[in-house]
């Protein structure tokens, strides 16, 4: 493992509850989420008890204030509990991502206290899954275009369309649902045995198996009208405040596989010999070794760079779409030069390479493509707000 000695402390722990954060991780990333990880890649299975087991560490409200329950961190500390599961298990942290970002986080900046004291205490403690639907089978990333609608029935609200690719969708128990309320975009929160509802079977994938995901299917779905989350009309702030987090996390992800890439490189190299010396003494391996290390170590610099200007009061859109834009592919580039590297055994499962450069690719579709990114990266430096 790349000792973290040759990294700046003060941009891997910014203060010493990150430090005892990331050890925190670190310990539960090697005691618990490694042994599991291979079976549930295998099997396409969410381990739920792990998940349970996360929440009684108080991970799964990292970003939410002590007040409420949660550990009253910022976006560095998610940033770190990210890094460090994908370091194990990429698939098992989507699920934690699904859930403790895309639900958790979510939900409680747009949520009443009325809403949360119903709704925290099970998605804090994990005994009950969160997960969030927004993207539909239509439309895909054009989700303004999104054609699940609402509409107000007496004291419910009536939904009705399809969401597709939701991770967690086969165990959650709480949704985080985006529809089009009289052309405006807005937010509810759905329990899986509202009537109406429904999930489809789970959708099998290349990577990520560790994570599931399904259809969820909204036929007249009735919603309580206690559970608009925010205000009608507010599904766009609630998402654009809920993005920067997400594609940080995702981000974090990326580093955590080209971490975990790089280390069984460099370990395989020194360890195996050809043509008389170690391949760590060939120049085409250490190309491999080299770019592979300033790439993690570009990622990481630009990541938690990022991090330190994002909070719930503070945007960084153009930030935090660079982040996830870079990291994604440069964490694919690690793990793709991983296998490379180790050749047949990186090609076979043994070392698990195949498995991180599966789910790596991920990265560069899910939580915005990177088509999405460049567009709106692009869009921040050249329309009028960059010109004021």
């Amino acid at each position: 493992m790349i000792p973290d000695k040759t990294i700046a402390p003060a941009l891997l722990t910014p203060s010493d509850e990150h430090g005892m954060l990331r050890d925190t991780v670190r310990e539960l990333a090697r005691k618990e989420v490694e042994p599991q990880a291979e079976q549930h890649d295998r099997r396409g299975t969410l381990n739920t008890e792990l998940l349970h087991r996360v929440g009684s560490l108080g991970l799964l409200g990292v970003t939410i204030p002590e007040d409420d329950g949660g550990a009253g961190l910022d976006a560095t500390a998610s940033v770190i509990v990210h890094e460090e599961l994908a370091y194990s298990d990429p698939g098992f942290t989507l699920a934690y991502l699904a859930h403790a970002l895309l639900f958790v986080n979510n939900f409680y900046f747009a949520a009443s206290p009325e809403q949360r004291a119903r709704y925290l205490p099970k998605a804090l403690s994990g005994e009950a899954v969160g997960a969030m639907g927004m993207t539909e089978p239509a439309v895909g990333t054009d989700v303004l275009g999104m054609q699940t609608v609402a509409h107000r029935r007496g004291d419910h609200y009536v939904l009705t369309g399809r969401k597709t690719f939701i991770t967690n969708a086969p165990e959650a128990d709480y949704f985080v649902i985006y529809a089009v309320l009289e052309g405006r975009i807005t937010t509810f929160v759905v329990e899986r045995g509202f009537p109406g509802f429904s999930v489809g079977e789970k959708i099998p994938k290349m990577g990520m198996r560790a994570s599931t995901m399904a259809e969820l299917i909204l036929e007249e779905c009735e919603v309580p009208a206690e559970n608009l989350l925010g205000r009608e009309g507010g599904g766009i702030t609630n998402m654009m405040r809920n993005l920067e987090i997400e594609r940080l996390g995702l981000a974090a992800m990326s580093l955590g596989i080209a971490r975990r890439s790089l280390d069984i490189m460099t370990t395989y190299a020194t360890e195996r010999h050809s043509f008389g010396k170690p391949l760590a003494g060939h120049g085409q391996i250490q190309r491999y070794i080299g770019e592979s290390y300033a790439k993690t170590e570009a990622m990481r610099s630009l990541i938690y760079g990022v991090a330190s200007t994002v909070s719930p009061g503070t945007r960084n859109r153009i930030g935090t779409d660079a982040a996830k834009l870079f990291a994604a592919t440069a964490g694919k580039e690690v793990a793709d030069a991983a296998m490379q590297v180790l050749g047949g055994y990186g090609y076979c499962s043994e070392y698990r390479v195949e498995q991180f450069l599966r789910d790596a690719r991920l990265m560069e579709i899910g939580g915005g493509t990177l088509e999405a990114h460049q567009k709106n990266i692009t869009r921040d430096l050249t329309g009028p707000a960059a010109k004021a």
